[in-house]
């Protein structure tokens, strides 16, 4: 491949990229101006919020208290080396409610809710379900999509949250009954090291941004999938990869926003 070559293939990347950025922000600007009803109709809206969240539950929990227990591990073994074994407590707390809690929260609800909205969306495509709703004078966007978008939002600062507390019981299961420090130093750290706003606050922040992408993503994946089981899949899989690049480089820049000193 000459020099040619390679500029046309790259320019022709280029344009693709921005083609689909291009539709990705179209979509989601209508997907936000139709997302009034939804609060209207809330019962759709709780259906939607127990299929993604509910759903999600068993993973987020269970993922949280494994994560809780390698933290106070991993974290005991670090602190010990300075004798800064009683730091355990803000250390697990910290590392959970500002960062570790909304990212991993994402990226598992992005691999488990993500997909099955991503999947039931498409297979509603590819069924002429939504093709059908339009011919009738109905708004798939704001019939279909606009709950399960607004379910996302709301279920991930939730899950988010359970998977921080269970992770922080996890820590304080390795730090007192196995490593043996003592159960009011662990609180009591904690206590004073975490601020409400500044962490928990901005950990919530973040899930709820997360929780924006990742639905957005998996919805316009499903919307725009190819009518063939082989489209659905595809969709599917670029749910995962897109949600998770897109959490991860999101996370950069809020951290980078909420806890740059200066």
């Amino acid at each position: 491949m000459n020099v040619y070559e390679l500029i046309s293939a790259f320019g022709a990347w280029f344009l693709d990229v921005v083609r689909s950025l291009g539709a990705f922000g179209r979509f989601f600007c209508r997907l936000c101006l139709n997302l009034g009803p939804s609060f209207t109709r809330f019962q759709a809206t709780i259906k939607q919020l127990f299929f993604v969240g509910n759903y999600s539950l068993v993973i987020i929990l269970v993922s949280g208290l494994f994560v809780g227990f390698v933290l106070g591990l991993q974290g005991d073994y670090v602190l010990s080396s300075y004798g800064s074994e009683q730091a355990l407590g803000v250390l697990v707390a910290l590392s959970l409610l500002r960062e570790l809690g909304p990212v991993i929260t994402a990226l598992l609800f992005a691999g488990r809710a993500g997909t099955s909205l991503t999947a039931e969306i498409g297979l509603m495509n590819a069924g002429e379900q939504l093709s059908a709703l339009e011919m009738m004078g109905v708004d798939p966007v704001r019939r279909i999509l606009g709950p399960r978008f607004l379910a996302c939002v709301i279920a991930m600062p939730i899950l988010a949250t359970l998977f921080s507390a269970v992770g922080i019981f996890g820590g304080w299961v390795v730090a007192v009954p196995m490593i043996g420090l003592d159960t009011g130093a662990f609180w009591a750290q904690m206590q004073s090291g975490v601020e409400v706003v500044q962490d928990i606050g901005n950990g919530l922040l973040k899930a709820f941004f997360f929780g924006i992408a990742v639905g957005a993503i998996a919805l316009y994946q499903g919307y725009t999938a190819r009518s063939t089981p082989e489209g659905v899949s595809n969709a599917t899989t670029k749910t995962v990869v897109v949600s998770s690049l897109v959490v991860l480089g999101l996370d950069f820049i809020l951290t980078a926003i909420m806890f740059t000193n200066g």
